[in-house]
């Protein structure tokens, strides 16, 4: 694998501190995803309907804006994407991500944490987000993370 990036999203540091493994184990760039207005803990509680994670869940059409479009990604023909899980899927954020950029002939490959789910159909979702580029679903990077068993997992994807 030539040159890849790890790019992610991170609300609370947990898939922060997986893209920082994931990053050594791949020997990959390092890229954080940051909103235009951070969340608060407020905007990220589930069991309120109004807050801010909930309303752009409930609305398929949300994109958050990014605080900054000047992602590497031309350089990169892998790209590691990582977030959270929130209801059962990507966060809108991810999907104002990749219709920022032309991904056209690369593979992105997910990564996500969550207390309790997997990933599901969060790859069917974000294909429209990325035409032209490969998304494959990856794994869940959850726990204490082992840097040789990752590099293994990267190095077993043939890519």
């Amino acid at each position: 694998m030539k040159n890849p990036l790890v790019a992610y999203f991170s609300a609370s540091g947990v898939t922060e501190r997986a893209a920082q493994v994931l990053a050594k184990a791949a020997g990959a760039e390092l890229y954080r995803i940051l909103p235009a207005v951070p969340y608060t803990a407020a905007d990220l509680d589930w069991r309120d309907k109004t807050s801010r994670s909930s309303v752009e869940m409930a609305d398929k059409s949300s994109r958050p804006a990014l605080a900054d479009t000047n992602a590497p990604v031309a350089g990169h023909d892998v790209i590691f994407l990582g977030f959270p899980v929130w209801w059962y899927t990507a966060p809108t954020i991810i999907n104002s991500f990749l219709e920022q950029y032309d991904l056209s002939g690369k593979t992105i490959v997910l990564f996500a944490t969550s207390g309790g789910s997997g990933l599901g159909k969060t790859a069917q979702d974000l294909r429209p987000c990325a035409p032209g580029a490969t998304i494959k679903d990856g794994r869940m990077l959850n726990g204490r993370l082992d840097q040789a068993q990752l590099k293994s997992w990267v190095n077993g994807l043939g890519l």
